[in-house]
């Protein structure tokens, strides 16, 4: 997918309409919860808490990740609910949504290391953005998982 085909926006919960919540919602539902046959509370309280960056493309969701916030000086950025549309499969945007993600991470919470919990299945993809193992692996909800961290960010100055 081209630059010029999408466009990133980076928000806070309370800045969606109520139909962009409730795209963005069904999104991750269909996929994390009915896709993955895996009965959890998709809404677990951090949405509020967090920035939600989506990648659209002529107003349509295509992709989208949960960032949380530092909370302390030396604490990270956390990246999570990373899911594309199961429309735009195939497309590689999986490999644009983490771009972006982490240039946003880098842009907001420079000079914080970054970590996800990824599936295990995913690892390597996400070795590919630097990311590298720093658990065992784990079982979330009945899939296994693997805590993974990327490197400091550059410091403004």
């Amino acid at each position: 997918m081209t630059e010029a085909s999408y466009s990133v926006d980076v928000r806070t919960l309370d800045e969606f309409t109520p139909r962009e919540l409730y795209t963005m919602l069904k999104m991750r539902t269909d996929v994390f919860v009915v896709e993955q046959k895996c009965p959890y509370p998709e809404l677990d309280g951090s949405d509020p808490e967090t920035l939600h960056l989506r990648l659209l493309s002529s107003g349509e969701l295509l992709a989208c990740a949960r960032i949380g916030r530092p909370s302390g000086a030396a604490d990270p950025t956390v990246i999570g609910r990373v899911v594309v549309s199961p429309n735009h499969r195939g497309k590689r945007l999986g490999e644009v949504l983490m771009k972006e993600t982490i240039a946003a991470c880098e842009r907001l919470f420079s000079g914080h290391p970054i970590v996800l919990s990824a599936q295990s299945h995913l690892q390597r993809f996400y070795e590919t953005f630097g990311f590298i193992a720093a658990s065992e692996e784990y079982l979330e909800d009945d899939i296994p998982h693997i805590d993974m961290k990327r490197g400091l960010t550059a410091t403004t100055g």
